[in-house]
């Protein structure tokens, strides 16, 4: 009952890694140790026993070494039972006789006795399978099993292998096999396996190494449905992925994957195909039903190439008579003779594997011990070193001594073969003309031997001494254009030879069937009105559709000249040709829309396109504001209203605190000329870097903020004048639509004058149109144009606002344009694409597609399409064209800024007239400690009596004669003065030395003015209050001042005034508060009040 019960647990276990995951893979981590069991303890010594292993080997004694055991199982065989037996031991000998192996062998008991061998059928029931692992290998305690059987049946006996390869794994026990039918077996297992037969990999390999040697691209797949069909399709598949990486120069397609369940129904999705190479796994009754069917439908020509793969030949030479000849497969062999060698290579790989083992943990003073100790009634169920051991059996590397040519015995990390040797076989007749499979050539792969093909001479189908072409026969099509730049242009042939040269494509013709009717060919060719030479895109791109599927053409242009449309109840244009028989493809810009889909049948897309609008460029005027563009409003405002007013205040008021400036005064100093309006006109000057007179602070304090805002200001003009150049220039203007639902273009009778556009009739744009959009396209009608290329030219000479069609052609027009006035606007509309057109269930389609995928994935079509549509205005043109005279609309902006300057300038002027006028008498009364001077000090001056003065001393000491005349007669006075000077002086002091000194005289009372009477404004005069002193007086005289008029103001920088004055002695009358004239050549009046002196005279200069 225990038994029963672990062979129940095995059975579901295996049931369970039987449905495992299709991404699982083998586990490669080990289990973690556990404590041993007591049984387990006495098999394998301890560290601390350790040292009882470091006795000499040669010293060992036979009761220290260990069991040794392994399973084989082989075929089963009353016959060759004895050749299995003899193998093994031979197998042992050779070992033993190896001097590495032989020590290792040392420390074991191993010997034929610990040889379990059992023979099964290839199609064991699972209680066998049972049987063998629970009563034979198990109670042994084998630490390997060989399996290797040459059957090829792949029906029940793949079953088997498969479950026992389960069990195995699941016990933890490697195997080492060699399966003739191992490309049917599942890669999901988990059994710690090695698998020594060629894998389905390799023969994948070697059938693609056949296509690369013939240059043959394409090729379908055929499988039965036997294990293994799925993983033999994705081999193809990944190594098609990977040749590009190898850099093997070569590209293969799978056409065609067919899975055959049924042949006759099938194999005919072949017959419309384009493969020629034929691929085949199947087995061998299978493959003579699917050659049958495939004979009746025409799949056995002498086109036609069977490549098949080992399931197909095994291991007999005659081959089905369903059979053609010529057939090409690959093959390893699976006879006794191979079985027994596979025995001797299964026995090295363990005897090495285990001498990997053993130095290993030699190393650590340790002799494994290799004996599971696992039963089907009690103890652990799986072995915990046998994922180590396995590891050890995996990286094995032999190579046979006295066969140098057979690639190296070793394995890749899922256990398959890394390197193997397959031949290649050939059906053809043989002396008594009977076909067998003859070997005519040997691949081998690996790392040294790199998919290397050897071939010697080959019968191939039909008898045939050359190979076949591969691809399709070649065939004929009738294919018709409409010629549409840059897809095809069309050019004059030479009129001599008739011939087009290299950069002028191919002839098409362009007359009618009739035209061409009792017309020789020859002198039809020379004439440009027969046939023309086509270049383009889609010539390019038919060129190599030709090439890649040998076919060939007749290229013609449709005869009614129309793109094509349903006109009363029939197509016209190019789908009409179609329809009516008269073309089997269409070749052109034809784009793919709803309406043609219905009666053609289009290829995938090779260009993208949509409908583009084109408009042209017009030369505008620049913005009235265009000076004040480089910035936005708040920029602006944030300067003018901000940064200046914030730097004036700042610096005036620094310059006011400051010591060396006012000191916090409300009056400057005479000689200091600062206010606030003069700091506003400094910060202005900075920052627009003018050339003028400005007045500069004292305070060191407010210089440094100056500084600072010249910093600014330099900043400022940089980013300024930077940016405005941009904006100074001509402006290009054009209509910036946003697309067909423009409203422009959906009411354009709005604008005045009304918005023309239009398209070419009968065009895909126009059916687009007429259907979606009625009303626009009943007014753009009247405008219509015959070709994208005069719609271009109405559109640049002003005749079109906008022109609608292909994007695609619309952007290649707009590139080639000379003058760079054409530009595309709004988006694309009705995205589609591009395609080439067949009748409907053409058998021409698929391949068709299949390379325009292919041109896709490659970089052809956009290397073609880079070709073709790229333009670029030509630069000499376009020099030529912007560099036009300016018109005075194009800067009218800088006469608008100088006009507004000038309105504000005459608005001031009557500011300023106003306030002199009406309101400057009223200030003066109201003004107390002329605080306006701090603001302006005009003003200040303009309302003060001191500034008065200040202001006469200016025009004095500014004051020069611009006559010589005047010069000289200036210089004479002045000479007579300094002598009457001297005089004076020299009797003053005669005077003081007879005890004499000059008395005031009196009665004579100064005139004061009357302080409380306003004084007159509106006369350019003004009245000082200060004393008259003179530093030239050589005595105090208390009536009559008698110095130069620089006594007048009191100030010792007029002295060189006097020199302007006559004098004249005072009259009796002007004694009693009178006034003496002394005129000037001047236009000025000065009146003067000293009010120091008790008697004062008054004084009239004209100046």
């Amino acid at each position: 009952m225990r038994r029963a019960a672990v062979v129940v647990c095995l059975v579901s276990v295996v049931a369970t890694l039987t449905l495992a995951p299709p991404g699982s893979q083998y586990p490669r981590k080990q289990a973690k140790q556990r404590h041993p069991q007591p049984w387990q303890r006495s098999q394998h010594p301890t560290r601390k026993s350790s040292p009882q292993l470091t006795t000499p080997r040669d010293g060992l004694k036979p009761g220290d070494k260990k069991n040794l055991s392994i399973g084989v199982v082989l075929p089963h065989s009353t016959f060759q039972r004895r050749r299995y037996e003899k193998a093994i031991k031979e197998a042992l000998f050779n070992m033993q006789r190896d001097p590495i192996l032989h020590e290792t062998f040392r420390h074991y008991h191993f010997t034929y006795d610990e040889v379990v061998l059992s023979t099964m059928h290839h199609s064991s029931s699972p209680t066998k399978i049972l049987e063998t692992l629970c009563d034979s290998f198990l109670p042994s305690n084998v630490s390997a099993i060989l399996y290797l059987f040459n059957s090829e049946t792949y029906g029940r006996s793949t079953a088997s292998v498969q479950y026992f390869f389960q069990l195995a794994g699941y016990l933890g026990i490697p195997v080492i096999a060699w399966n003739a039918d191992n490309s049917g077996l599942e890669r999901r297992t988990s059994s710690p396996q090695l698998q020594l037969a060629p894998s389905i990999e390799h023969q994948a390999a070697a059938m693609l190494s056949i296509l690369q040697r013939y240059s043959w691209p394409k090729f379908a797949v055929v499988t039965s449905l036997i294990a293994g069909h799925n993983d033999f399709i994705q081999a193809l598949r990944d190594l098609i992925l990977e040749l590009p990486a190898k850099r093997s120069g070569q590209e293969f397609t799978i056409t065609n994957t067919v899975r055959v369940s049924d042949p006759e129904i099938d194999l005919r999705e072949l017959v419309s195909s384009e493969a020629r190479i034929l691929f085949l796994y199947s087995t061998r009754q299978e493959a003579a039903a699917i050659m049958s069917s495939a004979q009746r439908l025409g799949l056995n020509g002498t086109n036609y190439l069977w490549i098949v793969t080992q399931s197909v030949i095994q291991s007999n030479a005659d081959a089905p008579g369903e059979f053609p000849v010529g057939m090409l497969g690959v093959h390893f062999k699976t006879t006794e003779e191979a079985l027994i060698e596979e025995i001797k290579n299964a026995m090295l790989v363990f005897g090495w594997g285990l001498h990997g083992h053993v130095k290993d943990e030699m190393s650590r003073n340790v002799v494994p011990s290799l004996a599971p100790a696992l039963s089907c009634d009690t103890g652990d169920a799986r072995w915990r070193g046998g994922d180590k051991f396995y590891r050890f059996l995996k990286n094995v590397s032999l190579q046979a001594d006295n066969k140098p040519a057979t690639p190296k015995l070793e394995f890749n990390n899922d256990g398959t073969r890394r390197a193997v040797a397959l031949r290649i076989m050939n059906l053809r007749p043989d002396v008594s003309r009977k076909l067998t499979w003859e070997e005519i050539g040997v691949w081998r792969s690996g790392k040294e031997q790199a998919g290397s093909l050897e071939v010697k001479d080959i019968v191939w189908p039909g008898y045939s001494h050359v190979p076949p072409n591969g691809i399709p026969e070649k065939f004929h099509l009738k294919i018709t254009f409409m010629e549409e730049p840059p897809f095809i242009n069309m050019d004059p042939p030479n009129p001599e030879t008739g011939m087009c040269t290299a950069n002028k494509g191919v002839h098409c013709r362009i007359a009618s069937d009739e035209m061409m009717q009792e017309v020789n060919v020859s002198w039809a060719m020379r004439n440009s009105s027969y046939f023309r030479c086509c270049s383009g895109f889609c010539i390019d791109l038919l060129v190599k559709f030709s090439q890649d599927l040998g076919f060939s053409y007749d290229f013609f242009r449709v005869e009614d000249g129309f793109w094509g449309a349903i006109v009363n109840g029939k197509w016209t244009g190019l789908p009409g040709a179609i329809i009516n028989g008269k073309a089997d493809m269409i070749m052109t810009s034809i784009k793919i829309n709803s309406e043609r889909e219905e009666v053609l049948d289009f290829t995938v897309p090779f260009l993208d396109t949509g409908i583009a609008i084109v408009v042209a460029k017009r030369t505008g005027i620049i913005s009235p504001t265009a000076f004040l563009e480089p910035f936005d409003t708040a920029s602006w405002m944030l300067v003018a209203l901000v940064a200046i007013q914030v730097a004036a205040v700042s610096i005036f008021l620094f310059e006011w605190l400051s010591p060396s400036g006012y000191n916090m005064k409300l009056q400057p100093t005479a000689s200091h000329r600062f206010s606030l309006c003069r700091t506003l006109w400094m910060v202005w000057a900075i920052l627009f870097q003018a050339a003028v007179n400005v007045d500069c602070p004292r305070g060191y304090t407010a210089r440094f903020m100056g500084n600072v805002w010249a910093m600014f200001a330099l900043i400022f003009l940089a980013i300024y004048t930077a940016n405005l150049a941009a904006f100074m220039i001509t402006r290009e203007e054009f209509y910036d639509l946003s697309g067909i639902e423009d409203k422009r273009l959906q009411n354009p009778t709005s604008m005045k004058p009304p918005f023309k556009f239009a398209t070419t009739l009968h065009g895909n744009t126009d059916v687009l149109m007429k259907k979606s959009f009625p009303v626009m396209h009943a007014y753009m009608r009247q405008f219509n144009q015959t070709s994208p290329v005069e719609g271009v030219r109405a559109v640049k000479k002003g005749n079109l606002d906008a022109f609608l069609y292909d994007a695609t052609v619309m952007e290649y027009l707009v590139g080639q344009d000379d003058e760079c006035r054409l530009l595309t606007v709004g988006s694309w509309y009705a995205l589609t694409g591009y395609g080439v057109a067949f009748a409907r269930k053409s058998k021409y389609l698929e391949m068709f597609n299949e390379l325009i995928m292919k041109y896709r994935e490659n970089g052809d079509l956009e290397r073609i399409a880079r070709f073709w549509f790229t333009g670029a205005c030509r630069p000499n043109k376009q020099q030529k064209s912007s560099s036009k005279p300016l018109a005075l609309e194009q800067f009218m902006s800088t006469f608008l800024l100088l006009g507004c300057g000038i309105l504000l300038a005459l608005l001031l002027l009557g500011f300023e007239h106003i306030y002199f006028k009406y309101f400057r008498q009223y200030v003066a009364k109201s003004e107390k400690g002329s605080c306006c001077s701090l603001l302006s000090m005009s003003m200040g001056k303009s309302l003060s009596l001191r500034g008065a003065v200040q202001e006469a001393q200016d025009v004095l000491r500014t004051h020069r004669c611009q006559d010589p005349l005047c010069d000289t007669h200036l210089w004479r006075v002045k000479h007579e003065l300094d002598m009457a000077r001297l005089r004076i002086h020299h009797l003053e002091r005669q005077m003081v030395t007879h005890g004499l000194r000059p008395a005031a005289k009196e009665g004579s009372t100064p005139a004061t003015p009357d302080p409380s009477k306003p004084r007159e404004e509106t006369r350019n005069h003004v009245i000082a209050n200060e004393p008259i002193r003179g530093p030239l007086l050589a005595a105090r005289t208390p009536t009559i001042c008698e110095a130069p008029p620089s006594c007048l103001c009191g100030e010792d920088d007029l002295q060189s005034s006097y020199s302007f004055l006559e004098w004249q002695h005072e009259t009796s009358e002007t004694r009693s508060g009178g006034v003496g004239n002394r005129s000037l050549r001047s236009t000025q009046d000065l009146v003067a009040w000293p009010t120091t002196t008790p008697k004062v005279k008054y004084y009239r200069l004209k100046v």
